[in-house]
């Protein structure tokens, strides 16, 4: 199947998009035609031959944007090679312990049948807005947690898989 690569996010602060701006960046290293958009501005999938979607999460739970686009095009999803990301943890559990999705990311999981879900360290500046950000900020939660050799190396194996012959 030919077509661009959609790596489609959502991000509240930046640091989501920065994941999914490395993602496309290491496939198109790899030579695959990449789009990468804010996940609220994609409306159909159709045209691309795979979809990789990310979100940052707050409070355990993806983002409204990152969730409409999936349950929107389920159907289109199913016939597509499609990977997740999740974005947020404020500690080294992303790469420790990572937490399983909720449960609603775990049921798209299953109904799209999705290859692979990575979940990915964030970032909080000292500067973030908003009431829980603030709240973090006074807590000592301010950092970067993001592993951009692992984000790497994640999107160089899905790289290889779209790459690879046999896929299609």
């Amino acid at each position: 199947m030919s077509g661009p690569v959609l790596v489609a996010y959502a991000s509240k602060h930046g640091s989501t998009a920065e994941i999914a701006d490395s993602i496309g960046e290491t496939l198109r290293r790899a030579g695959l035609e990449v789009e990468v958009r804010p996940a609220k501005e994609v409306r159909d999938v159709t045209g691309y031959r795979a979809v990789i979607v990310g979100s940052s999460i707050y409070a355990g739970r993806w983002q409204g944007p990152a969730l409409d686009l999936l349950r929107r095009n389920a159907a289109a999803l199913v016939d597509l090679p499609v990977w997740l990301f999740s974005s947020g943890p404020l500690d080294e559990t992303a790469e420790t312990a990572p937490a399983e999705p909720n449960r609603a990311v775990r049921q798209l999981i299953e109904r799209l049948g999705v290859r692979d879900h990575a979940t990915f360290g964030g970032r909080l500046a000292p500067d973030a807005s908003g009431f829980i950000e603030r709240l973090m900020i006074r807590n000592g939660r301010i950092g970067d947690w993001r592993d951009f050799d692992h984000i790497r190396a994640w999107a160089r194996d899905i790289g290889s898989t779209l790459t690879a012959v046999d896929v299609f």
